[in-house]
């Protein structure tokens, strides 16, 4: 449950307040170059301790205990660790027989009992998206070499939606947004919300650049399947529609029908992309587009309705510990990698 791939396999472990988090990836071929550097910058992007994310503490600095020698692959298992330094157990007391509204505690407490994590979520908390962001990293730039370009960017929190063009402007430093004043706006409403003990989710837009034409597969192997499987792999994460999604069941075939032509090159192109450059599973060749559905986060302050599981009362419960008051920007670079991760893995087995 904790691993992806048919061909590239990624494993992740740990949980949110155990010692170390981390993943194990392997079928990664020997001589792929991984620049630590680059890759340290990734993680730094979601990272907690931004103004508007969790005040936890964590620098997430990336240790390789294998599968890497001189900013090689070595062609074995690639293991790497994140280390938790700060943790508090302790601020999930309160928690350990009383779920969260919208949380996985009570799920979790059905399918495995007194065996689950209890604090911060265990398994299921997001904090395990920084080793997902880890092997995709690492995949990215294995995609960088192919000329295949991920970017994401937080298109809408709340009623704001970021009015910069996309992709063909980056996102901001400072917030994963396009527009200053788009960025300015959602901060308005990520602070709004933390006032008032609550939470907000948002959208998440994905653009993947200079992929060809021809991976993926029918039924089953469809790329837009492996995609939204790696996607839903993040905590929060409640829709994926590609292209126009859901909108296109409004239009017309002769609206949603993506005319071809051949370019400058001789190659085939069309002349929009309702489709998000995914046709009957496989990739057409024009950029593929998606757009992802982000929940606001369950951990509030904000009192709520729930129950004592090991008493059988009804209770009214408030969470004190430090959570996102939005988890969108920060699950920007998890797309990105996760996305990475699909599409590397169904390339693979496209070969």
């Amino acid at each position: 449950m904790s691993a992806f791939g048919d061909n590239i396999k990624v494993s992740v472990f740990g949980q949110s307040h155990s010692a170390e988090i981390g993943m194990t990836m392997t079928g990664i071929p020997a001589g792929k170059r991984v620049d630590e550097e680059v890759l340290q910058r990734f993680l730094d992007r979601r990272a907690p301790g931004k103004s508007y994310s969790t005040p936890r503490k964590e620098p997430d600095r990336l240790e390789f205990v294998s599968g890497i020698k001189d900013g090689l692959t070595d062609g074995g298992t690639v293991k790497a660790i994140i280390r938790n330094v700060d943790i508090r157990p302790k601020d999930y007391g309160n928690l350990a027989d009383v779920p969260r509204p919208g949380h996985a505690d009570y799920t979790a407490a059905v399918k495995y009992g007194d065996e689950r994590g209890k604090t911060g979520g265990g398994q299921f908390s997001g904090r395990l998206t920084a080793p997902m962001c880890i092997a995709g990293g690492m995949i990215i730039q294995f995609l960088r070499e192919e000329g295949i370009e991920i970017k994401a960017r937080a298109y809408k929190i709340g009623k704001v939606t970021d009015s910069g063009s996309f992709p063909e402007n980056d996102i901001r430093e400072d917030f994963p947004a396009v527009s200053e004043e788009s960025a300015k706006a959602m901060l308005a409403e990520i602070e709004s919300a933390r006032a008032e003990g609550d939470s907000i989710g948002g959208i998440i837009e994905c653009v993947v650049t200079g992929m060809p034409a021809g991976i993926g597969g029918p039924m089953f192997g469809g790329l837009e399947g492996k995609i939204s499987a790696a996607v839903f792999g993040i905590p929060a994460v409640k829709g994926i529609e590609f292209g126009k999604g859901f909108e296109s069941a409004a239009m017309k075939g002769s609206e949603n029908n993506d005319a071809f032509y051949f370019d400058e090159n001789a190659k085939v192109r069309t002349r929009t992309n309702n489709c998000g450059g995914i046709l009957g599973g496989i990739s057409d060749g024009m950029p593929i587009m998606f757009k992802v559905a982000v929940k606001p986060t369950p951990s509030i302050v904000k009192e709520q309705e729930s129950v004592n599981l090991k008493t059988g009362e009804s209770v009214m419960m408030s969470v004190k510990g430090r959570h996102d008051p939005c988890v969108v920007p920060r699950a920007v670079p998890v797309v990105e990698a996760v996305t990475a991760i699909a599409i590397y893995d169904t390339m693979q087995g496209s070969e």
